[in-house]
């Protein structure tokens, strides 16, 4: 498997109103909003945005998604799989995988039809 670049960038924030009308006062557009103060947001062609509020009390956090056209246990050995593909709630599959220097990143793929 390999990747073909940045899907998404997943932003936590304290404040989802702010960081929405920031991001649009930047050029993205809101492509929808949840009823649990998280949403889409898009500029162009580029990877999409998506931002989750978490409670005041929680750190923020920033994840980078990575596009994989299909799901593939063909990595090379230098790679460590954290999770391997699960199905997500959004309709895609992710997995997570470590970098040498510790961080974690997603790597998202439509997913499969279920089998039937």
């Amino acid at each position: 498997m390999t990747t073909e670049g940045i899907e998404a960038v997943y932003l936590e924030t304290h404040n989802w109103g702010k960081s929405a009308r920031f991001f649009q006062a930047l050029g993205y557009t809101l492509d929808f909003e949840t009823d649990h103060n998280s949403g889409l947001l898009r500029n162009g062609s580029g990877p999409y945005l998506f931002i989750a509020e978490v409670p005041e009390d929680a750190p923020v956090g920033m994840q980078v998604v990575l596009r994989a056209s299909k799901t593939s246990d063909d990595l090379d050995p230098v790679v460590e799989v954290v999770t391997p593909f699960e199905r997500t709630h959004h309709g895609a599959v992710e997995m997570t995988v470590r970098d040498p220097d510790g961080r974690t990143w997603t790597v998202q793929a439509p997913a499969e039809p279920a089998e039937g």
